[in-house]
């Protein structure tokens, strides 16, 4: 059975619960830049890069793997969000992208199969790719609306490079998360063909987009049903909602998501809007309780938190759905759906 067959026939059973943030519960350590910088030497400021940890504090990363296990976790995302050569270039650590997400692979990989190896349930690891702090689909001068920082095929090729890492690291799907930009999400996409490629073999592809407005749209202006045309060509393992609002301010677009998207749904909103000094407030039973009601609706299949997100966030969703059944997959029926910011279905 491929890791893809094992993944929906979980899907089938249960919901299934992925993990909740890294970068808040790093943040909980307190670390100093000295903790993050180890004994690298690179020449910049390392205080922040959460994503190093792997090489220079990995009991930092692993203690949080194994909190959110412990929880009650199926999926463990790799703390890769920001290891691509573009986001480490500001750390002058590009040269170690590689090193990076093959150790932070490795590290979810051993304890997801410690965790299965105990109880028997299967776990999984999803290689976390974020969208960097490049778009390709909008201009960062306002007085040149055609200008762009990066190319397409320089962003497919450093998707490619993180993607090959935690492949070869041990995860068994690529998590693109975070997605601002739909056109960035494709590049993420194609680089996942090319390492299939590569391989000779598939690599199951989870695409998460964030909402940046409450209109319900991306920083590119795509609406959640224009940005499924724009990706269901890539035949995702799960597509869904991370980031953004909190629970109340995704509900109706998780319900517009649930109706239209014939592969899992998979949701990790953050715990609620944080507050004046950036912390997060909102409980467990209560992010609980709000994503419960999706699960009651059977709008999902796989859930979790994003930022502020606790592995008692964790805890209190999984228990809290325990027992409700899973979202049935729809089976739209056939026709030739487009997408520009909004979607467009053509007429037999």
């Amino acid at each position: 059975m491929t890791k893809r067959e094992q993944f929906l026939a979980a899907c089938a059973k249960r919901i299934l619960i992925t993990d909740g943030a890294f970068g808040t519960e790093i943040q909980n350590w307190k670390l100093s830049e000295a903790d993050y910088a180890g004994s690298l030497a690179l020449g910049h400021d390392q205080k922040g890069n959460n994503d190093i940890l792997a090489l220079t504090a990995p009991h930092v990363p692993e203690s949080i793997h194994r909190a959110y296990f412990e929880a009650g976790a199926d999926i463990a995302e790799t703390n890769t969000f920001s290891a691509n050569r573009i986001s480490q270039a500001d750390y002058g650590a590009e040269g170690l992208v590689r090193e990076i997400n093959v150790e932070s692979a490795r590290m979810a990989r051993r304890l997801a199969d410690e965790f299965e190896a105990g109880d028997g349930r299967p776990r999984f690891v999803a290689g976390a790719i974020g969208p960097t702090n490049k778009t390709l689909s909008l201009s960062p001068d306002v007085e040149d609306p055609g200008y762009r920082e990066i190319d397409w095929d320089t962003l497919v090729d450093v998707y490619r490079e993180q993607a090959e890492a935690l492949v070869e690291g041990g995860a068994d799907f690529i998590l693109v998360e975070t997605i601002f930009d739909t056109l960035n999400a494709k590049a993420g996409i194609m680089a996942v063909r090319e390492v299939e490629k590569a391989l000779g073999r598939e690599v199951p592809v989870m695409l998460s987009m964030t909402l940046t407005d409450l209109s319900g749209r991306n920083l590119s202006g795509h609406t959640v049903e224009a940005f499924w045309h724009a990706v269901r060509h890539a035949k995702p393992l799960t597509v869904g909602l991370n980031c953004s609002f909190g629970a109340t301010q995704l509900r109706p677009h998780v319900k517009t998501l649930a109706e239209i998207a014939d592969c899992p749904i998979m949701v990790y909103p953050n715990a609620g809007l944080p507050n004046e000094l950036g912390a997060y407030d909102e409980r467990p039973d209560q992010t609980a309780g709000f994503v419960h009601e999706w699960a009651e609706a059977g709008q999902v299949n796989v859930l979790g938190g994003c930022c502020g997100s606790t592995p008692a966030h964790i805890k209190a969703i999984a228990d809290s759905v325990n027992g409700v059944a899973p979202r049935v997959l729809p089976t739209p029926p056939v026709a030739t759906r487009l997408a520009g910011l909004e979607p467009f279905t053509l007429a037999a």
